[in-house]
């Protein structure tokens, strides 16, 4: 097993569960402003998205799903504190009934 996609990568993951009265537009706008991070804030890397499509229904209500790729596990902490997300979040997780969020570096696996 390799550490880390490319030298030192970190990743981010966010479970989000969206709170039933927020208009399905209200929400993709947010989203968008959230991607837009990925070119103001250098050691962001990539950002993806998806809505919950679970077949074995373990998703315990969580409904989206959030992933960021950083440079560096130094660059997620010079992210998390950028006024550029600070903002984002400040806006977006008011919108979440409930969130889990998982940082790590990743470990690549050569069969």
């Amino acid at each position: 097993m390799e550490e880390g996609r490319g030298k030192g990568s970190g990743e981010a993951r966010i479970a989000g569960k969206i709170q039933r009265f927020n208009p399905p537009d209200q929400i993709e706008e947010l989203i968008k402003s959230y991607t837009n991070l990925v070119s103001l804030i250098p050691p962001m890397k990539a950002f993806h998205w998806g809505k919950d499509v679970s077949i074995e229904n373990m998703h315990q209500g969580f409904t989206h799903v959030f992933e960021s790729t950083f440079e560096s596990v130094e660059g997620m902490a010079e992210y998390v504190s950028h006024p550029a997300h600070v903002e984002a979040a400040n806006r977006f997780l008011p919108h979440l009934e409930k969130v889990i969020v998982l940082d790590y570096k990743p470990t690549a696996v050569h069969l």
